[in-house]
């Protein structure tokens, strides 16, 4: 935390902190209120939660990872910005592990629908946060749904609607109003996880930097014309790998909650706790508290009015009820925007949260340096991240970290973006792609190569590590793999000398049945707001190979000759955008080849490819050139296959209804703020209805002793929802509700209650709830 370097003297109580913030941001609003508005800017944000039961979680390539559950809700979360008679961009950034092109073309055909060329693939960037703990099956390529048993249209649908939702609630929010920027550095929530591949970089480049890893965070604070502040966008690195990979809780990691955290933040503009043992869910203004005073009645009383609302049995429901019941829909405010925040990602490629370090877990003993093993072994190498051995308390430290940076630079955004709005997009088939590089006064034309992935791909990372024999460093491949991978596809010999020394495992870029298994034509793109340029990448660069992309396309457009930016210029890389393709390292990184090397598809040039072609788009953009849209990448979703087995009926035991309570809390029972409630229902599949922009749980607290008023949903840090089936195959299911009593709740008479949706033996769908003994709490 580096609140205290801002006033010059410490704060001894946490609270003191935000106190002091929230009078800074007081007074920067009142002026960011009064500023010239030089823009029309709007921000949409929806709920793209995908199948909460038995689909494959997308990232860590663990067959056994399924979805059971919630921790939190994803989101899609969009700005718009437009110049009044000019151009306009969009930007996304999804609670997803990374953009998908079939999503991304799926969107725009949409958006050309509604409103014909005023969006398309030029002007609008779809970019992922990275949470590994989100459903999968939604990329076209075979490698990325491998794990996810083929296409899941339930993952894909509820991205592309969510996405197309999410702008068109920004396009028609779209107000006068300017945009400010900021920056500063976050140091303790990243941590390169493949140090000894950033050593392989020129010692004289690295000297230029204090850290092996981008501490800096870049925020933009947009203000309405009319009422303020009305949402914030930054960019920082570092993985969305505070989960696990043996969650199965739908969850949007450290980027997902810390967006979380500051748009609750926001809702009651700086309420403050007076717990002098402060954390995020006391920095949290909580709704309930708002709607309800305080039920200032004794122990007995509370004791007696809980008693007296048992649990009743399931009952039939509508969906709209799930909707109604949500505590944020139910108290946003139709007349002013909502607050939108969101914290994107950039050059995360070999940066982890994981802060602690990697350890083995069978002695304690710090991992070997090279090869991040074991005694050989990279199984039992794992990341630890601060709230280790607890991930959900590693995700809200890293989460709260970036939650917290972002509140001071929001606080504190100096200056206004000013100028034009305009953008440059191209595909690019970086398969055969021929690239020259200069190398001491003479040049040299290389060429990349069709995609590969190397061995050491399949020994995983410190954050969630692979299976069998293999380890990060291979260099040399090994004779028993090599038969498994030509029984699917032996590389040429070009192939192998273009990859060089990457040793292939998978020649993905050659495997065509029964459609492709990697991309070719990847888009890149370029966006500009004033003196902010992002560029949208679609892959995971690397710390350094970040650096150097910004480093060139900033040698370009600070040209004095020909533009009017000056170095003052912004520069933010947005990965994981409009598409995927992995990894982007340094050439000397991939002589290396750990996983990230091993993972760079294109060969070692890969990254001078990236430079190449961004330094064009970069000419073009300063010199007011088209350029070409480039090959067009395919659309394969005609050729996808899917052997998810669906949902064929829900049941429940004889006498039982769906919503029963099949574990309560004790009758006249009271908890304290921080213990744990835990009541677990007869459920179906959650496959049923995704329940968007609605709820599965919910804590109710009871109001003038009649009437139930949501307090909590799970959409709620302290709110989990966990789903379940006795045994694989059974139609039976379990739904166990948590909520982790937070210490600002507001005593009185609570109860949970179970949303959910049966899917009978001929088809139809049939909503239900259920709601447990009412308990206090004191």
């Amino acid at each position: 935390m580096e609140f205290a370097s801002l006033f010059n003297f410490s704060f001894r109580k946490p609270y003191e902190v935000l106190f002091w913030i929230c009078a800074v941001l007081l007074v920067q609003n009142s002026k960011g209120s009064s500023s010239d508005s030089n823009y029309l800017i709007g921000l949409g944000s929806y709920d793209i939660t995908g199948p909460a039961a038995d689909v494959n979680m997308m990232g860590y390539a663990n067959m056994e990872q399924t979805a059971g559950g919630v921790h939190f809700r994803l989101r899609a979360r969009t700005f718009i910005v437009a110049e009044p008679q000019g151009e306009r961009v969009v930007f996304v950034n999804l609670d997803a592990c990374m953009a998908s092109q079939l999503v991304t073309i799926k969107v725009l055909q949409r958006l050309k629908e509604r409103y014909g060329d005023l969006y398309t693939e030029k002007n609008v960037a779809i970019s992922g946060i990275h949470t590994h703990a989100g459903p999968g099956g939604y990329l076209q390529y075979i490698v990325y749904i491998v794990t996810s048993l083929g296409f899941v249209r339930q993952s894909f649908n509820v991205l592309v609607n969510g996405i197309e939702n999410s702008i068109i609630q920004a396009h028609e929010n779209l107000r006068p109003g300017s945009i400010f920027i900021n920056k500063g550095e976050l140091l303790d929530a990243g941590v390169n996880r493949s140090p000894s591949a950033y050593l392989n970089n020129p010692a004289e480049e690295r000297q230029k930097y204090d850290y092996n890893v981008d501490k800096e965070m870049t925020l933009l604070k947009f203000v309405d014309l009319e009422w303020g502040p009305i949402g914030s966008f930054n960019w920082f690195a570092t993985h969305g790998t505070s989960m696990s990979r043996t969650n199965s809780l739908i969850s949007g990691d450290n980027k997902g909650a810390a967006a979380r955290f500051m748009e609750d933040w926001f809702e009651k503009k700086c309420g403050i706790a007076s717990d002098l043992d402060i954390s995020v869910e006391d920095t949290i203004p909580r709704r309930v508290s708002n709607i309800i005073p305080d039920l200032f009645i004794n122990h007995h009383e509370l004791l007696e009015l809980a008693a007296s609302f048992q649990s009743p049995s399931g009952r039939s429901a509508t969906r709209i009820l799930s909707s109604s019941r949500r505590v944020r829909g139910a108290l946003r405010n139709a007349d002013k925007p909502q607050f939108v925040s969101a914290f994107c990602q950039s050059n995360c490629g070999d940066v982890s949260p994981n802060v602690l370090g990697a350890f083995c877990i069978d002695t304690g003993l710090p991992c070997d340096f090279n090869h991040s093993t074991c005694g050989g072994k990279n199984e039992l190498c794992y990341g630890r991240g601060p709230g280790y051995p607890d991930e959900f308390e590693s995700t809200r430290i890293i989460g709260e970290r970036q939650f917290i940076k972002a509140v001071d630079l929001l606080s504190n955004a100096p200056e206004q973006l000013k100028g034009k709005v305009d953008f440059r997009h191209t595909y690019v088939d970086f398969s055969k792609l021929e690239v020259t590089l200069e190398r001491g006064g003479t040049t040299e034309v290389v060429q990349t190569c069709p995609a590969a992935m190397g061995y050491s791909f399949a020994a995983g990372t410190t954050d969630g590590p692979g299976a069998f024999d293999f380890e990060q460093g291979d260099d040399k491949g090994n004779p028993f793999w090599r038969i498994i991978r030509n029984f699917l596809k032996t590389p040429k010999k070009e192939q192998v000398d273009c990859q060089r020394p990457k040793p292939i495992l998978l020649d993905t870029g050659e495997m065509r049945k029964p459609y492709d298994w990697a991309p070719s034509i990847l888009p890149i793109q370029i966006l500009r707001v004033g003196q902010l340029i992002i560029l949208g990448v679609p892959g995971e660069f690397t710390t350094m190979a970040g650096r150097r992309l910004r480093d060139a396309v900033k040698t370009v457009l600070t040209d004095g000759s020909k533009s009017e930016l000056n170095g003052d210029v912004h520069i933010v890389i947005a990965g994981l955008t409009n598409s995927y393709s992995q990894y982007v390292t340094t050439f000397e990184e991939y002589q290396v080849q750990r996983y990230e090397g091993a993972s760079t598809l294109y060969g070692p040039h890969t990254l001078n490819a990236y430079i190449q072609e961004f330094k064009k788009l970069a000419h073009a953009l300063i010199d007011g050139q088209a350029v070409g849209a480039g090959p067009q990448p395919p659309d394969l979703l005609n050729k996808q296959i899917s052997l998810l087995p669906p949902v064929v009926m829900d049941a429940t035991p004889r006498s039982v209804k769906f919503g029963d309570v099949k574990s309560d809390v004790p009758k006249n029972s009271t908890f304290n703020r921080g213990d744990m409630v835990t009541v677990t229902f007869w459920s179906a599949c959650p496959r049923n209805d995704l329940m968007t922009e609605g709820t599965y749980a919910l804590v109710e607290v009871l109001h003038d002793k009649k009437l139930w008023v949501p307090a909590y949903d799970d959409d709620d840090f302290c709110l989990r929802f966990k789903w379940s089936r006795p045994f694989k195959l059974s139609s039976q299911s379990y739904a166990t509700i948590e909520w982790r009593i937070p210490k600002t709740a507001t005593p009185g008479v609570y109860r949970i209650t179970h949303f959910g949706a049966a899917k009978v033996l001929f088809g139809s769908i049939n909503h239900f709830t259920g709601s447990s003994t009412a308990f206090g709490v004191v």
